[in-house]
C-alpha cells in the first residue's frame, strides 16, 4: 500500500497536497512519501525475518541519499553497481558490512574504492573480472570476498529489456561452466569464494521463475560444498513486481513462503537485493499541463515533464497512472499526454481517458519513485527535477532543481 490519497478531491501524499507542493517547489518534481517507504521496508524484512535474510536495496532504482538514509535506518543494506553509488551508500549511512558490488563493468579503481573501504562482497560476472580482482587486491594487500553471478536460463517473464537470468542476456556465468569457474576462484590467493549470485529479471509478477532459479542454484551449491568449495550466501537479487496497472505480483511473504523450504536444504544466509519493490510506489511525478491541443484526430495534453524526466514510457512503454492533483468535474476525456521533447517518443500515455485538464493543472504519475529521477538526464538542456521528501503534513526538498548554470557548471571554452 502507499500513502497517496484524495482528500475532497484533491490528492495529498500523507497529510500534503500534492498542488501545494507544485505551487511553492514548482514543476516537474519528483515527491516521495517516507511514510510507504518505511512501511515497504518492514514488510520486506518482516516477511523474511524467520529466514535470517539479508536486504540490500537496489540503489540504481533511487540513489538520492536521503532515500538511502531513511533505509538505512530500518536496517537495509545497499546493493550497488558502480563507484558513484559506492559513495552515495556510504554517505547516506549504509554500513559497508551490508554493501555489494554487482554489475558486468566494475573498473579497477572502483575495485579499489571497494577494497579499500572493506566492503562485504563483490559479485563477480566474468573469469576476467575476476582475474581484474584478483590483481587489484594482490596489490593493495587485500582479500576481496566474493560470489560468482550465475545465470541459469530461467525465463523471468518480464519486458526484454529488464530479463537478466537468460543465455541471450549479457549478465553472469553460464550454468555449464560455473563448477569449472567455482574451482578456479578458489584457487586464487586474493579471493575468498563466499556465496553465490543469480538475478534473473525485474519487475517479475509470478513466484515460479524464483523457485525454478533457486532449485538451480541450491543443486549447484551442494555440488561445490561437495568439492569443500565454501558456499556461505545464496543471493537471489531482487525483481519483485509492483502494481503499475493491473499487475498482481506475489506478496514478500508469498516469496519467502516459497523459498523457505529449499532454503532449508542448504546450509546458506539468504540475501536479497529489492528496488523497486521497495521504491516503486513510495513516489510520484508531478508536471503541469502548458497547452491542450486538438488536431482533429487526437487531443494532446502538452506537459512540463518530459522523456528526460521520466523515461520508463518510452523506453518500455511503461504504464504509469495518471491522476490530475485536484479532480474537475467533467465528462472524461481520450488525450495523449505528451512533453516538450523534440522526439515523437516524448510521451507518457497515449489514448489516455482523463477528466478535463487545463493549462496550469498539476498531473501525478504515480509509481514513479523506482527507475525515476535515476534515469533522467539534461536532453534538451532541461535541467533535472527536484526531489521532495513528505513526511506526515511536512516536506522538505531533499534534490535541489537543477539551473541553466548547473548545465555546463563541468564545461570549459578554451
Amino acid at each position: 500500500m502507499d500513502f497517496f490519497t484524495y482528500h475532497n478531491g484533491e490528492l495529498h501524499c500523507e497529510e500534503v497536497p500534492l498542488s501545494r507542493i507544485a505551487q511553492e517547489v514548482g514543476t516537474p518534481v519528483y515527491v516521495y512519501s517516507q511514510r510507504t517507504l518505511e512501511r515497504h521496508a518492514q514488510v520486506f524484512t518482516q516477511a523474511f525475518a524467520n529466514l535470517n535474510a539479508m536486504i540490500c536495496f537496489a540503489v540504481k532504482s533511487n540513489s538520492n541519499i536521503h532515500i538511502l538514509r531513511v533505509l538505512a535506518e530500518q536496517g537495509i543494506g545497499a546493493d550497488i553497481v558502480s563507484g558513484g553509488e559506492l559513495y552515495r551508500a556510504l554517505k547516506a549511512g549504509i554500513p559497508r558490512e551490508k554493501i555489494l558490488f554487482a554489475g558486468v563493468g566494475k573498473k579497477a579503481d572502483e575495485m579499489e574504492y571497494a577494497l579499500s573501504e572493506d566492503i562485504f562482497m563483490f559479485n563477480v560476472e566474468s573469469m576476467e573480472e575476476l582475474d581484474l580482482l584478483q590483481a587489484t587486491a594482490k596489490r593493495l594487500n587485500k582479500t576481496a570476498s566474493v560470489a560468482l553471478r550465475v545465470n541459469p536460463d530461467v525465463d523471468a517473464r518480464t519486458h526484454p529489456y529488464i530479463s537478466t537470468g537468460l543465455k541471450e542476456n549479457k549478465f553472469g556465468i553460464p550454468m555449464e561452466s560455473a563448477l569449472e569457474s567455482y574451482r578456479y576462484a578458489h584457487s586464487l590467493s586474493c579471493i575468498r569464494v563466499r556465496g553465490i549470485h543469480c538475478h534473473i529479471g525485474s519487475q517479475l509478477t509470478a513466484i515460479e521463475p524464483f523457485v525454478d532459479a533457486f532449485v538451480i542454484i541450491k543443486n549447484l551449491v551442494r555440488e561445490l560444498l561437495s568439492e569443500n568449495i565454501p558456499i556461505e550466501y545464496i543471493d537471489m537479487g531482487g525483481g519483485l513486481g509492483i502494481t503499475y496497472d493491473q499487475e498482481k505480483p506475489p506478496l514478500p511473504t508469498e516469496l519467502a513462503a516459497a523459498i523457505a523450504p529449499h532454503l532449508k536444504e542448504v546450509p546458506c544466509r539468504l540475501i536479497l537485493e529489492p528496488g523497486r519493490a521497495i521504491a516503486g510506489n513510495t513516489g510520484a511525478f508531478l508536471t503541469r499541463v502548458l497547452f491542450t491541443k486538438d488536431n482533429g484526430s487526437r487531443k494532446f495534453l502538452i506537459v512540463d515533464g518530459a522523456m528526460n524526466d521520466l523515461a520508463r514510457p518510452s523506453l518500455y512503454g511503461s504504464f504509469h497512472d495518471i491522476r490530475p492533483a485536484v479532480v474537475r468535474e467533467g465528462n472524461t476525456e481520450v488525450v495523449d499526454i505528451v512533453g516538450p521533447v523534440c522526439e515523437s517518443g516524448d510521451f507518457f500515455a497515449k489514448n489516455r481517458p482523463l477528466p478535463p485538464c487545463h493549462p496550469g493543472d498539476i498531473l501525478s504519475l504515480m509509481s514513479a519513485g523506482a527507475y525515476g529521477f535515476t534515469m533522467s538526464s539534461n536532453y534538451n538542456s532541461r535541467p533535472r527535477a527536484a526531489e521532495v521528501l513528505v513526511s506526515g503534513d511536512r516536506y522538505r526538498v531533499i534534490r535541489q532543481r537543477e539551473t541553466y548554470e548547473d548545465l555546463t557548471r563541468l564545461e570549459e571554452l578554451s
